[in-house]
């Protein structure tokens, strides 16, 4: 995918991302670029200029008032050396320029196919240590691609780097979800002519049904423990939510009534599904205790607000909008009810969190197809991956 960066933090932090010394036969690209554009797409980093410069591995060798003068605020600098076997040991410093002290030191010994992924962890490292919170580089997305009858069901990295296909069909496949612990998808496929509920392992392939009941069978959702999901079953005529045990045994119903309620997910303790329902007359987000109850309306900006997702600590829901006739992503303090409006575009579709809950990914339409993007909390920082000839929709980002 091409991966195309909008905007950033107002004071960002200022890192020379060294390239390594490296050994000879080492993967493209490079460990430095990978991680220095993990930073890069995040909007908190400026990448200084490291061209001219002495290529220091070690930190005896920096010349600090250099690299001072240059504007870095830190520094990243390492070795890698070529082992038997076609297994690399990769060796990295992470430094402050201004206080002349290390921050994080490191060693790797991996085989070739894990280059991509320690240049993640290594972005993760830098990440946490300069700002306090954990990356979330080395997590990964899956979304629906669509290109010309073919649907595919894709998982990669969380740059959109690295995809494989989960799944293929010539019917639809939509609303994927990652299980908690990263290693199996929820998702709804219509090859039997009508949404089924599968769930499928990313370790060996396997998959079987989880809900196939008379009608329709769409929307699932994970709770965080891994041992049940809720799912939106048309069975008993209305559109409602149950909860059904990950082996597909113990369905409950949760919500009663003729309306149309859809789009659940769990909060992060998993004592409350949040989902969409026209109960109150247009489609809005309510909550429900996980264990039953009356449900409580949640947002009251605006006639239409839909696909709920929320945050890992809770604290924010992500939905889409509807106001003049743009789709936006908008968030939602669950504390506070205040709201704002985080993209600049008309068509945006399935919010998801990070694992970090520092960005929003997203789908949108761009140039007459759909597109990824990721947008920060603060809406300042906006990426947009696509890739040229594809339509790709129904995103998720796992662990």
């Amino acid at each position: 995918m091409e991966i195309q960066v909008i905007g950033g933090a107002a004071n960002k932090i200022a890192v020379a991302m060294v390239p390594f010394k490296a050994a000879p036969g080492q993967p493209v690209p490079a460990l430095t670029q990978i991680a220095g554009d993990d930073l890069d797409r995040s909007g908190q980093f400026r990448l200084v200029d490291v061209g001219g410069m002495p290529q220091p591995a070690e930190s005896a060798q920096i010349n600090y008032g250099a690299w001072r003068s240059k504007g870095a605020d830190a520094m990243v600098v390492g070795q890698v050396a070529a082992l038997p076997g076609g297994r690399f040991e990769i060796r990295f410093r992470l430094l402050d320029v201004l206080k002349q002290t290390q921050l994080a030191g490191y060693s790797y010994t991996i085989s070739a196919a894990q280059w991509r992924a320690t240049a993640h962890q290594i972005a993760n490292i830098v990440y946490e240590r300069l700002t306090g919170i954990p990356g979330a580089f080395g997590s990964r997305i899956a979304y629906v691609q669509k290109q010309g009858k073919s649907f595919e069901l894709r998982v990669a990295d969380a740059d959109g780097q690295n995809p494989r296909t989960v799944v293929r069909s010539v019917e639809p496949l939509i609303s994927p979800m990652f299980s908690p612990d990263g290693t199996r998808l929820a998702y709804v496929s219509f090859e039997d002519k009508k949404p089924i509920v599968y769930v499928q392992s990313l370790q060996d392939g396997a998959r079987r049904k989880l809900a196939a009941f008379k009608g329709s069978n769409s929307a699932p959702a994970w709770s965080p423990d891994g041992r049940r999901l809720a799912v939106v079953l048309t069975r008993d005529e209305a559109s409602q939510i149950y909860l059904i045990n990950a082996d597909g045994s113990g369905l409950v119903r949760l919500t009663q009534g003729g309306n149309i309620d859809t789009e659940p997910v769990f909060s992060p303790d998993g004592q409350t599904v949040y989902f969409t329902s026209d109960r109150g007359g247009s489609a809005q987000i309510y909550r429900v205790a996980a264990s039953g109850g009356e449900p409580k309306r949640v947002t009251f900006n605006g006639s239409y607000n839909v696909s709920p997702a929320i945050s890992p600590d809770g604290r924010h829901l992500a939905y889409i909008g509807r106001e003049g006739g743009r789709f936006s992503v908008v968030l939602h303090e669950v504390a506070s009810g205040q709201t704002r409006v985080l993209t600049d575009t008309v068509r945006d579709e399935s919010p998801s969190f990070a694992p970090n809950g520092q960005a929003v990914l997203y789908a949108t339409v761009e140039g007459g197809r759909g597109i990824l993007g990721t947008v920060s909390l603060d809406g300042k920082t906006r990426a947009r991956l696509s890739e040229p000839g594809v339509d790709a929709r129904e995103p998720a980002w796992g662990p």
